[in-house]
């Protein structure tokens, strides 16, 4: 019996030895910081639900897959995550407050005002470019490049090559940007040299005086400022001296090959010209056949006529005198007998837009002002401007 007892002893002594080495090992158990198979990482990382911490640095080697990724600290409305050398991923607020961070000097935003290589965008323009480089780069293009645009921006800008000059599309057509307006023009003006002085207008470099005038005018009904009256579509003949001959005979061509004025009941009735027939390609711009204005200038376009109009402070020919270009009013000469009509209280400018059978002029008198199709072989005044 007692050696029962004895072998019973020896036998559970052991196996209580075991288990209290057991459970001193796993009281003091420092688990293993690497992964398999040298280790696994220790709880509380895991792939369930429940929230967990875990102090310290998580290193991972591959890929991470999440359903979302939460950072707290920092975090707050309108805040960026940036990093900084070593990697490491903060909630910053921006500066100017808002969304936009700035990169270098390459894009800072501060209270609406965005600077590109600068970080202290001018106050008095919403974007505000800095290089002392390159600059600004604007599209470069020929003119038949840019004409195979097919439907330009409003407000589009480029820069012609073909032209030298910058060029914005606005109002349904291509325009030179503030045109180079030499303080003179010297040209030939029927038979001898002439010297017009040039003013700016509405972005649009024109002459100071209308063709034939001796000066600037100094008043609506200034005659020396009246100058001569052409024929729309007619080249620098001499038919537009205010005094020059007559005729009632049409002619068949672009160039009458004459001096003369041509009127009479033909040219008052339809087609309502000097021309039979009639051709609607004269005066179409710089190079336009019969332009009578010097190389390098043309005629106004409709749009451009009406953009002139629409600037005046009065809509009659004290606006048009009170305007840049001192327009004047220079009276006209009819097609029906070719006398004068309207000198001192009415004026017009000749542009160079057609209409079937019609000529373009901008007209205006004491009570208002319009820009008319009207008959080809009425006289009115001519102002060039730079193409």
């Amino acid at each position: 019996m007692e050696y029962k007892k004895r072998y019973l002893y020896y036998s559970i002594l052991p196996c209580c030895i075991f288990l209290i080495a057991i459970g001193v090992y796993v009281a003091g158990y420092n688990p293993p910081t690497q992964g398999p198979p040298y280790g696994n990482l220790p709880a509380p990382i895991n792939a369930s639900l429940d929230e967990q911490t875990k102090a310290g640095n998580l290193i991972i080697e591959g890929n991470l897959t999440v359903g979302g990724l939460k950072m707290e600290e920092g975090a707050g409305a309108d805040k960026v995550l940036t990093t900084n050398a070593s990697g490491v991923a903060t909630w910053q607020t921006p500066a100017g407050g808002s969304l936009w961070a700035q990169t270098g000097n390459d894009i800072y935003y501060n209270t609406g005002k965005v600077g590109i290589g600068t970080t202290t965008p001018s106050s008095s323009a919403k974007v505000d470019i800095s290089s002392t480089n390159s600059g600004l780069l604007i599209p470069r293009m020929t003119t038949i490049q840019r004409d195979a645009i097919s439907s330009p921006a409003e407000g589009l800008l480029i820069f012609n090559t073909t032209t030298k000059r910058f060029e914005a599309y606005y109002t349904a057509k291509w325009r030179s940007i503030s045109p180079a307006c030499d303080s003179s023009v010297t040209f030939t003006y029927k038979g001898s040299t002439v010297t017009y002085g040039t003013v700016m207008s509405q972005g649009e470099c024109w002459m100071d005086r209308n063709l034939g005038a001796s000066q600037v005018a100094t008043a609506f009904n200034d005659a020396n400022a009246y100058g001569d009256l052409f024929q729309w579509g007619r080249l620098d003949d001499g038919h537009q001296t205010r005094t020059s001959g007559t005729t009632t005979s049409l002619s068949s061509t672009d160039n009458p090959g004459h001096s003369n004025f041509i009127y009479g009941p033909d040219a008052d009735a339809d087609p309502y010209d000097w021309r039979s027939p009639q051709n609607d390609n004269l005066w179409q711009g710089v190079s336009g056949t019969n332009n009578p204005c010097p190389s390098g200038w043309r005629l106004p376009a409709y749009e451009e006529l009406d953009i002139e109009r629409a600037s005046w402070s009065q809509q009659n020919y004290n606006g048009a005198f009170a305007s840049p270009l001192k327009l004047t009013a220079a009276g006209y000469r009819k097609g029906s007998d070719a006398t004068l009509g309207g000198v001192g209280s009415r004026g017009g400018i000749m542009g160079s837009a057609i209409m079937p059978g019609w000529g373009n002029r901008l007209e205006f008198g004491g009570g208002g002002v319009d820009i008319y199709n009207g008959n080809r072989a009425y006289g009115f005044s001519v102002r060039c401007l730079k193409d």
